[in-house]
C-alpha cells in the first residue's frame, strides 16, 4: 500500500484508505500511479459522509468512484471485472488476466479486458 500522498489525514481517511488499497482495483491503481485521485476521492468520501454533506459532493463522489472502478459503471467503463473463478482456483485463467498478488486475495481477482482503459 503506498504512503498517503496528501497533508495531514483524519483517522477516517485512513481506515478508508487502508481499506480501499486492499481492493482489487488497487493492483490497477498502482500500474497507473493514481495515488493522488485515490487520496482525494477518500477525502471527499469522508466529508460527503457528514449530514450536512452537499448533493454536489455526493456527485463528485460518485463520479470519483465511477473513474477509479468503483462501481459497476465504473467497473465496466474501465474493462475491468473481477474474476470470481480465482476463488475456487489458484490463478486466474485467461491471457488478460492481471498478475496475482496472493492465490484468492481479492485483487488478485482484478482482470482488466484486452482494449480497456486506465
Amino acid at each position: 500500500m503506498p504512503e498517503w500522498p496528501l497533508t495531514e489525514r483524519t483517522e477516517r481517511e485512513a481506515e478508508l484508505w487502508d481499506r480501499l488499497w486492499q481492493m482489487p482495483q488497487a493492483l490497477m491503481w498502482e500500474r497507473y500511479g493514481q495515488e493522488i485521485e485515490v487520496a482525494l476521492y477518500v477525502r471527499r468520501l469522508a466529508e460527503a459522509e457528514a449530514r450536512e454533506s452537499s448533493v454536489a459532493l455526493s456527485t463528485l463522489v460518485r463520479q470519483l468512484a465511477d473513474s477509479l472502478g468503483l462501481s459497476t459503471p465504473g467497473m465496466r467503463a474501465n474493462r475491468w471485472r473481477v474474476d470470481r473463478s480465482s476463488e475456487q482456483d489458484e490463478q486466474p485463467a485467461g491471457p488478460d488476466t492481471v498478475p496475482t498478488i496472493a492465490p484468492n486475495s481479492a485483487r488478485a481477482r482484478l482482470r482488466a479486458v484486452s482494449g480497456g482503459s486506465g
